[in-house]
């Protein structure tokens, strides 16, 4: 695996791919693992995944500097999702065996009836690489305790954050081969699901990703979850708090230089504050710091690839060809490493590049709307539906508009994020299947019906369970 350092260009010290040989005996291990791990009692792996988070605590520091060398994070951002990557084991460790306990139903007098949650075996996480850490724990904080074993393909250009996963848990105390890195690149990844070994299959990535993905798990009937793309509208109402919506707005738009699924990308702004609300808001984003990510008062550091920053500025560009104005931005810094600054486009016509795709970068789209109706119609109007928010200082309002647009989750006054102790997806082109709290660990088990009862049933409860 080739590394590159995106702050400065420079090419890092490559890490050695595995060898088909070495995945085949990846894989191996995981089931042989799998026999015994899923037996291990609740208590025992919430209390490693509670030392994992330890773990994570203790060597902070070095985890972000990892990050930030890889993938060009601001130390400041990498420390803090260090962090949260604990929180999540924290959270699981508290409270899996509550959310996997037995649920009872309703059933004959004479019989006990309940679902268990069982774990499915090795399950094989394709991860990105923008928060090389926090997509992974999420991932295996909650299946891990659930009994299963994970396989890591990891992004290609965070080789190293993915081996460093790896010794977390090993240090931890987690028995060899309930998590493996396999250092592999993406065409690689088919066979992985293909194989009989492996149970399922989560993915984050983008939507063409997410179909290819899907297409071998369902050929293979195997169970998916898909975190794809966002393109998150950001609903300034006429009677928002201005100065926190342009002030949070540019914090939505620009986390980890805009390289996020729920970061803000289109900004869908009612007319009777749409002056005002640009005026703050481009001067906000003017004012945010692009440099150095080991410097502490970086606001935003590179973009993670030469090729993602020149496929951001093409997005730009088109943008303005299809007749947007450039309030902010809008060219590559001239100096070494792959830099782009806060950017704001208005004007943005509904069929532009900026309204229809994706943007992956610091580059953000407002729109002016005449009404609620108007905003909403706007909000929706994109194949994409992973997060949005809505600002207002009416919360009925919010609330209403919360339940109309088209995303697996809403925010009113509060930009998009995730939370261990809330159900994290999107609809549409935006995936399937949630992750985080109850709804996420329950996505890889098996929800098994056991009936239990006497052997004389009677003659009638025979002829119920032939109708």
């Amino acid at each position: 695996m080739d590394r590159t350092n995106p702050a400065t260009g420079e090419a890092l010290e490559p890490i050695p791919d595995d060898s088909e040989e070495d995945v085949d005996a990846a894989l191996d291990a995981a089931v042989e693992t799998f026999d015994e791990w899923k037996d291990v009692p609740m208590l025992k792996r919430q209390q490693l995944l509670a030392d994992a988070g330890d773990v994570l605590r203790e060597n902070a520091d070095e985890y972000a500097e990892l990050m930030t060398r890889e993938m060009g994070k601001p130390l400041s951002s990498a420390r803090s999702e260090v962090e949260k990557c604990a929180w999540v084991c924290d959270y699981y460790a508290e409270n899996a065996a509550e959310h996997l306990q037995d649920d009872h139903h309703p059933g004959p007098a004479h019989a006990e009836t309940y679902v268990s949650y069982e774990p499915l075996g090795p399950i094989l996480a394709v991860m990105p690489w923008n928060f090389p850490f926090w997509q992974v724990f999420r991932f295996a904080a909650p299946h891990l305790t659930a009994g299963n074993v994970g396989l890591l393909k990891h992004a290609s250009n965070v080789p190293g954050c993915a081996e460093a996963i790896q010794d977390v848990f090993e240090e931890a105390g987690y028995p060899e081969g309930v998590f493996q890195s396999l250092i592999v690149h993406s065409d690689r990844a088919e066979q992985v699901i293909e194989d009989d070994r492996v149970k399922a299959v989560t993915l984050t990535g983008s939507a063409r990703a997410g179909r290819s993905v899907a297409k071998t798990a369902g050929e293979n009937l195997k169970k998916s979850v898909l975190e794809l793309g966002g393109s998150d509208p950001f609903v300034v109402l006429d009677d928002a708090d201005l100065e926190a919506a342009a002030r949070v707005g540019a914090q939505a738009r620009t986390l980890n230089a805009g390289q996020s699924c729920i970061a803000a990308k289109r900004f869908v702004v009612h007319t009777d504050a749409y002056d005002e609300f640009v005026e703050k808001f481009v001067a906000e984003m003017d004012a945010l710091t692009v440099g150095d990510p080991t410097d502490e008062d970086t606001d935003l550091g590179p973009q993670a690839r030469e090729d993602l920053m020149e496929s951001l500025h093409e997005q730009v560009q088109q943008t303005v060809d299809d007749g947007a104005t450039l309030e902010l931005g809008g060219e590559p810094l001239d100096r070494e490493g792959f830099y782009y600054p806060p950017t704001v486009l208005t004007d943005v016509p509904r069929d532009a590049v900026a309204a229809c795709e994706e943007v992956f970068g610091p580059a953000a789209a407002v729109f002016e709307v005449e009404d609620e109706e108007e905003a909403v119609e706007v909000a929706n109007d994109v194949h994409l539906g992973l997060g949005a928010s809505v600002w207002t200082t009416d919360l009925d309002r919010g609330e209403r508009l919360a339940h109309r647009i088209d995303a697996g989750m809403t925010f009113v006054n509060e930009l998009v994020k995730s939370d261990p102790r809330l159900p994290f997806g999107g609809v549409k082109d935006s995936g399937y299947g949630r992750e985080l709290a109850e709804h996420g660990i329950e996505e890889f088990v098996n929800k098994k019906t056991v009936w239990v009862q006497e052997a004389d049933a009677s003659e009638e409860d025979v002829e119920v369970s032939m109708e």
